[in-house]
């Protein structure tokens, strides 16, 4: 019995990285936040107790201060590394392409970067012995494959990220069931799979879960830790169902991690994201925009 629940705490995991941190020794002194991230923090929604199931019930995470943020070592955007880079790998159909497309145009307003969708490449890269059959009869490819020999290849110019997309489902190791995505932070290399993404949902539905997940793998390789202060796009998760029931929404201090190397305009990031969620008729992010606007436009 004990085998088998360790078995299925496995499965549920579905965002898994080989990062490394390390902590210089030299302490950065940290400022005090600017007032947009002080306007905004009354709109963070605190965790509920974590549920059987949930990431928090089986990881017990300590958090990431900004300090601890600040001091340890992640990807700031440079002049010479300022793209992100979306890589299509397989044949993916007509809702597909619309919402990498869709993607694309979400994560250069999320991270204030251009990002560039480069040519498809053909599933046929995958060898067989990086592929299996999963246990409802899916193809899945090996996560770490797409990684290590595809990915790593790469060297797009201005790098900041790059990430693969693939429509087949894939998994981290043999014993493993599946994984939503997988990142090597060093690297500044992910890959997240659709092929979930899409159950159970409508398109718009589908869309909302994939703009989480690549934020989410995203967001990490520019050094944000999983939240453990609020309801944010970077809480862990276990499943699909609590992908669903997180926020698409950055918290207050993970905006302002993100914020500290990009030094954006919060402003313009903000009515961007609004005019997005508007115009893609994604009501729950149009809503927090508008609450995040509202605050600010009152103070």
């Amino acid at each position: 019995m004990k085998r088998l629940l360790f078995l299925v705490l496995v499965i549920l995991c579905s965002c898994q990285s080989n990062k490394k941190e390390s902590v210089s020794s030299n302490s950065k002194p940290v400022p005090p936040p600017e007032p947009y991230f002080v306007d905004i923090k009354v709109n963070d929604v605190k965790l509920d107790k974590p549920a059987y199931g949930d990431w928090l019930f089986f990881h017990k995470e300590k958090g990431q201060s900004f300090e601890k943020f600040l001091n340890t070592k992640h990807v700031v955007p440079t002049q010479e590394e300022n793209i992100i880079y979306l890589q299509p790998i397989g044949k993916f159909n007509a809702d597909q392409i619309k919402q990498i497309e869709l993607v694309r145009q979400y994560l250069q307003v999320f991270f204030q970067l251009e990002t560039i969708t480069l040519k498809g490449i053909s599933n046929d890269i995958i060898p067989k012995h990086a592929r299996r059959i999963g246990d409802v009869g899916q193809e899945q490819l090996l996560a770490g494959y797409i990684l290590d020999s595809v990915l790593k290849k790469e060297k797009p110019p201005k790098r900041a990220a790059l990430m693969a997309i693939t429509e087949k489902d894939l998994y981290p190791k043999p014993e493993w069931n599946y994984v939503f995505g997988l990142a090597s932070y060093r690297d500044k290399i992910a890959v997240s799979s659709i092929h979930r993404m899409q159950k159970e949902v409508d398109f718009n539905g589908c869309l909302d879960r994939f703009l989480k997940i690549c934020s989410h793998e995203i967001g990490h390789m520019f050094g944000l830790n999983h939240c453990i202060e609020a309801n944010c796009v970077m809480n862990g998760t276990n499943s699909m169902s609590e992908t669903d029931r997180h926020s698409i929404r950055l918290c207050s201090l993970c905006q302002r991690k993100l914020h500290s190397g990009f030094q954006y305009d919060n402003m313009k990031r903000l009515a961007e994201l609004e005019k997005y969620f508007k115009e893609n008729n994604l009501n729950e992010g149009l809503a927090l925009m508008k609450k995040d606007i509202e605050k600010i436009k009152n103070n």
